[in-house]
């Protein structure tokens, strides 16, 4: 298990640090350079160069790029000079109520999908089997800024049951203290994540129930009730901890547009209102934390799996 552990750990560090250097070079291609990108179109020869010699950028490119790995070591993700303030502190505004949204939605997917994929595998081939299937399929398919325009138009405009967005003053845990605000936006973020999950879930709860050590505890007399959720889940869960991870991209992508849509005062928003603004450093930044999130998300996922699952214990051994 610890051998597992420091390669994942080992793995994840290399994958955060060519997600820096590609960033980097993200920010290396910007027309005119980061001084032509801050000071404008107008600015002089002059002027430029006496940014980029204060700013390091007429250092060769290795030194620059070393300058930056010292700068993110230090929590500083550059300057946002649309905003005069610091990426990071922009973003630390904003990142809690983005996790916050992540996490409740993936909870929340999490409940409402494990339960329809076991009831699809023990009713496989069945009315209840193939209804479930065409409506995760639509929901997989579906993009995320449609199903937010018709759970908007749906429940706040015909119906009166919800407000189109939350209070864009509300604090991180808001979710939490009051969430009817809230219900479309997790609603919005959670669809593809029930869609995917119910989908693996009925998948390997199909695999479990052929197990020999089922059939044992069947012919054992075990309830059916005891058999499917004391034996067969624990197995069958296994695969969802890995996909938690592993759809953890897409959730960060529908989180951008999902707080667009409801106006969600997140770090998705703050990316959208980034590039509306031309405001490259904070692009860059809020691209660079949702990346590493995302791969410190894949590594829990992976670990979750590890300490689950006996066997690789018992492989490392």
């Amino acid at each position: 298990m610890l051998g597992y552990l420091v390669r994942r750990v080992l793995q994840a560090f290399v994958v955060i640090l060519g997600v820096t250097l590609i960033v980097f070079l993200l920010s290396q291609l910007i027309p005119g350079g980061q001084a032509r990108a801050a000071l404008g179109p107008r600015a002089t020869s002059g002027q430029l160069a006496n940014f980029n010699h204060l700013n390091g950028y007429d250092q060769p490119i290795w030194q620059q790029y070393w300058n930056y790995l010292i700068a993110l070591f230090h929590g500083d993700l550059g300057y946002s000079y649309k905003n005069n303030q610091g990426v990071t502190s922009l973003i630390a505004d904003r990142l809690g109520k983005t996790m916050v949204l992540v996490g409740v939605s993936t909870l929340f997917a999490l409940a409402v999908a494990i339960p329809i994929g076991m009831a699809q595998a023990v009713r496989r081939n069945r009315p209840f089997d193939y209804g479930m299937t065409a409506v995760t399929f639509i929901l997989y398919a579906m993009p995320a800024f449609l199903a937010g325009e018709l759970l908007i138009i749906f429940f706040s405009f015909t119906l009166n049951w919800l407000p189109s967005q939350p209070p864009t003053d509300a604090s991180a845990w808001a979710v939490l203290t009051n969430p009817v605000p809230f219900i479309l936006p997790i609603l919005t973020l959670s669809a593809l994540e029930i869609a995917a999950f119910s989908r693996y879930m009925r998948s390997a709860m199909l695999d479990t129930l052929t197990e020999d050590y089922i059939r044992t505890a069947k012919a054992k007399g075990a309830s059916s009730r005891r058999v499917l959720w004391g034996h067969a889940l624990r197995n069958a869960i296994l695969p969802i901890l890995t996909l938690i991870g592993l759809t953890l991209p897409a959730v960060v992508g529908g989180a951008l547009i999902t707080e667009a849509i409801f106006n969600y005062p997140g770090m998705g928003l703050l990316t959208v209102q980034a590039a509306s603004n031309d405001d490259v450093p904070l692009v860059l930044g809020t691209t660079l934390v949702a990346t590493i999130a995302t791969v410190l998300g894949s590594l829990l996922a992976d670990l979750l799996y590890a300490a689950a699952d006996p066997r690789i214990r018992l492989g490392e051994q």
